[in-house]
């Protein structure tokens, strides 16, 4: 009976079985108890680096990953010709981050910016270590960065689809930093009103510009 037990314990998902993570403090100032790691990749994302990721800096909130990952299926049906790449996240424990301010209790996420090559086709931003994991990536005031063009399209989708999945799990999103000089034409997208109704976006620049990527800070109780 015992043998039955576990191998029926076995097909249980890896979420199932693990402990519910728990975060104290705030993005800023606090960690993480029992993290769990963003899936390397699915059918339409991936991680920004298989480096980074054993590292240990894919680590997130039981519940981010959940809205994270449902996101992500909801937009392989509502956007199916759209990739996407997520990015930094934190450590397993949280804590300090370095090169980040925040990123220290699970619940901040950043997500590389969805791009279209020339002929118009979703495509993922380069990560490397010569661009600093992508990080060093800089578009210009018409969201160009050399043939390829800010997909706003793709980035409102995504947006709406981490809240929408956050308010299904009786969560929600704290705010999103994106560079101000780009948000008008995000506002601009079919999606732009609800982005500007349920969302709330940082209006003034951060301490480092985020255009190569988007900072989503989620909101979840903490201790």
């Amino acid at each position: 009976m015992k043998f039955v037990f576990y191998f029926f314990l076995s097909l249980l998902p890896i979420s199932t079985l693990a402990e519910p993570s728990t975060c104290t403090g705030t993005t800023a100032n606090g960690s993480l108890k029992n993290g769990v790691q963003l899936p390397a990749s699915g059918t339409n994302y991936t991680g920004y680096s298989d480096v980074a990721r054993l590292a240990g800096r894919t680590y997130v909130h039981s519940e981010v990953r959940d809205i994270i990952v449902a996101a992500y299926a909801r937009l392989e049906k509502e956007e199916p010709q759209k990739i996407y790449k997520y990015a930094e996240t934190g450590f397993r424990e949280g804590g300090p981050f370095k090169p980040h301010k925040t990123h220290r209790n699970g619940l901040s996420v950043d997500f590389m910016t969805p791009v279209k090559n020339q002929k118009g086709e979703s495509v993922h931003l380069p990560t490397h270590p010569l661009n600093r994991f992508g990080y060093d990536i800089e578009f210009d005031s018409q969201g160009q960065y050399e043939d390829l063009t800010i997909d706003y399209d793709a980035l409102a989708a995504h947006i709406v689809a981490l809240h929408k999945e956050a308010k299904a799990k009786g969560r929600d999103i704290w705010r999103v930093i994106f560079d101000p000089s780009l948000q008008p034409k995000l506002f601009a997208t079919r999606h732009g009103p609800y982005l500007q109704q349920h969302v709330t976006f940082l209006k003034t620049q951060s301490w480092v510009r985020h255009d190569e990527h988007y900072h989503v800070d989620f909101a979840i109780p903490c201790r």
